[in-house]
């Protein structure tokens, strides 16, 4: 399995007592990251809340940090991240802020140290562009937005 060094810094000590990221299990992709906040975050239903880590990233040039939902909160609460996923540039320094989304019925409590969403790290390939008169035709063409049909 390949790996690459993250440098992980806190912002405050008064949230050292929350871990760091981690993976929970051998083969899992994305590590869960927790709320820093000192009193709880309440999300209501259809509303959105930016939840604090008291983290910031040095991440690889050459890759990105994926933020996504975790099942659990998904399934059971309603709760996703709403620009999922979301990306975390390699030059960026700034503190990791979630920005979750409650599509559930009922609010939700954040607290200090909850699991929030999770964190995977992939390659980035850039594009070379090339701007051009004319495209390669294919059999798909120009349909979308369903034109394949739901059987």
């Amino acid at each position: 399995m390949n790996s690459i060094e993250l440098k992980i810094k806190r912002l405050e000590n008064k949230f050292s007592d929350i871990p760091l990221p981690s993976y929970a299990t051998e083969g899992s992709s994305g590590m869960d990251i927790r709320a820093a906040v000192d009193e709880k975050i309440i999300i209501e239903k259809g509303k959105i809340a930016l939840v604090p880590t008291n983290l910031s990233l040095e991440i690889p040039l050459g890759f990105e940090i994926q933020v996504r939902p975790r099942s659990g909160l998904a399934i059971k609460h309603g709760i996703g991240v709403l620009n999922s996923p979301g990306t975390i540039d390699s030059d960026y320094r700034g503190e990791v802020k979630i920005i979750l989304f409650n599509y559930g019925h009922e609010d939700f409590v954040i607290n200090r140290g909850e699991r929030i969403a999770q964190l995977v790290i992939a390659e980035v390939i850039k594009a070379e562009i090339k701007e051009s008169v004319a495209l390669n035709e294919s059999r798909r063409g120009e349909g979308g937005f369903g034109h394949t049909g739901t059987k």
